[in-house]
């Protein structure tokens, strides 16, 4: 009997399920953005620039941080995918109580490395003088919420693995609210500033982590989570790790290019720059992550139908998922810049110059993000076919290795925002026709062989040995 939150991935149509599952999921994300955004909001308006600069500085900073460990959901997310197409459901159990237990493990531990360094991370950032008091502040609390944040997007991915994407939202719709009614009262009512807005959010965080933890207690079937059987299964984390590690640290270069090229701006020592393309780079997060849905759509499909040994749904998910990534790139980045001043005066009422350096940046990187659509996507596909490792070293040699050398020569030459800015394109295009190369002429053929010898049942990870399933 077909779940009510299920999607049935390896038959009938592909084209409405996937944007079935990825709409709910764009949404979610979104949300997920409403909360940075509402700080963001929220601090230009009642406790200016400033502030506005730290909370926004702290962006880059945050993704390095913890984006190894997102990366493992996508591990858990694969593994999950690619057991419940093949009918695993023993092993799909083995990994829900694994990776919930890797998340809270991990969460606890990144929060007491975080509230620790928070300062002298900024420090080696080089964040403005006239900020980083305010930034050590906003990144401290912020870190005190990371194991909810672990918990929910772990929680979050063993949703996804069966295609649902709609509860999640419904969780995230309603910690946003709370996050937005608390926002206004700390920061209006009770002048918290920026230690306001990030309890804020990590109270939000919090919330959704305790919902879909819930969920998934009252979840029937192998996805059901007994807090009782909490642990680590040595064969689970090796599968989640095998996906999830090169995920996340291909995600922490990426991260690390983009700290690089924010220390290069606060080098400018300009707080209205600063805060300028702190508010262009929230509104080109809105447009990625309208693309980011079709990855994660392309991860959990491909996982489930090379479970399945579907060879031919697996090519046509990969096409309609990067065309869509495409389409909602193309069309959605080019409109955000187009109403770019309005949004761009959300977040910095009465200050033109924020808006001019933000619409600078974002006519270079919103307008071409679909590039960065194709690109990401393409990974996705290679993910859900289990391959981990090629992504991740063409992404560190193709797009982050090619931004530093850009930092590290051309930028001394031509020393503007607008040169440090036109990087991402230009690593975006090279990095994405990489992918494709790759995925053509090398993982798809490999996979595809692979699957012909051992069928449905046994599906083995990317340089897993026989024994290790």
């Amino acid at each position: 009997m077909k779940k009510r939150h299920s999607i049935d991935m390896c038959s009938g149509s592909i084209a409405d399920k996937i944007l079935l599952f990825a709409l709910p999921l764009m949404a979610s994300s979104l949300l997920q953005l409403l909360f940075n955004a509402a700080d963001v909001v929220v601090v230009g308006r009642f406790a200016g620039k400033e502030a506005l600069a730290a909370v926004g500085s702290n962006t880059s900073l945050i993704n390095l941080l913890i984006n190894l460990f997102v990366g493992l959901s996508v591990g858990t997310n694969v593994v999950v995918a690619r057991d419940l197409g093949a009918g695993r459901h023993d092993n799909v159990s083995h990994s829900v109580h694994t990776a919930i237990t890797l998340a809270l493990s991990s969460g606890i531990v990144m929060m007491i490395f975080g509230v620790t360094m928070s300062r002298q991370l900024l420090e080696w950032m080089s964040s403005p003088t006239d900020v980083i008091d305010l930034a050590s502040v906003y990144l401290r609390i912020y870190f005190l919420g990371l194991p909810a944040n672990f918990a929910y997007n772990f929680g979050a991915a063993i949703l996804r693995a069966q295609g649902d994407t709609q509860r999640p939202l419904y969780f995230l719709t309603f910690a946003g609210v709370v996050n937005v009614v608390l926002n206004l009262i700390f920061v209006i009512a009770l002048q918290m500033d920026v230690a306001g807005v990030a309890l804020a959010t990590i109270i939000s965080q919090y919330i959704s982590a305790v919902l879909v933890l819930r969920c998934l207690m009252k979840e029937q079937g192998p996805l059901h989570l007994d807090l009782k059987r909490l642990g680590l299964k040595k064969q689970v984390v090796f599968r989640i790790v095998q996906v999830g590690l090169p995920a996340g640290f291909q995600g922490m270069v990426f991260s690390l290019s983009n700290v690089v090229i924010q220390s290069s701006l606060n080098s400018f020592d300009d707080a209205v720059l600063v805060a300028g393309s702190s508010a262009g780079s929230n509104i080109e997060s809105f447009v990625y992550v309208t693309m980011n849905a079709f990855y994660q759509a392309a991860i959990t499909f491909v996982g489930q139908n090379y479970g399945a040994a579907k060879c031919d749904r697996v090519d046509k998910v990969a096409r309609q998922c990067v065309g869509f990534a495409v389409l909602f790139g193309l069309v959605v980045g080019n409109l955000a810049y187009f109403f770019g001043a309005p949004l761009v005066g959300i977040y910095a009422p009465g200050e033109p110059e924020v808006v001019r350096q933000a619409l600078i940046r974002m006519s270079i990187i919103c307008c071409p993000y679909f590039i960065c659509g194709f690109m990401d996507t393409l990974v996705g596909v290679l993910r859900g076919l289990g391959s981990s490792m090629i992504p991740m070293a063409v992404s560190i040699v193709g797009a982050c290795g090619l931004r530093l050398i850009w930092v590290a020569t051309v930028f001394p030459l031509y020393r503007t925002p607008t040169c440090l800015y036109i990087s991402y394109p230009i690593t975006w295009t090279v990095t994405g026709l990489c992918h494709f190369l790759f995925l053509m002429l090398v993982v798809r053929r490999r996979a595809f062989a692979k699957l012909q010898n051992s069928g449905p049942a046994y599906l083995p990870m990317e340089g897993q040995h026989p024994e290790a399933k």
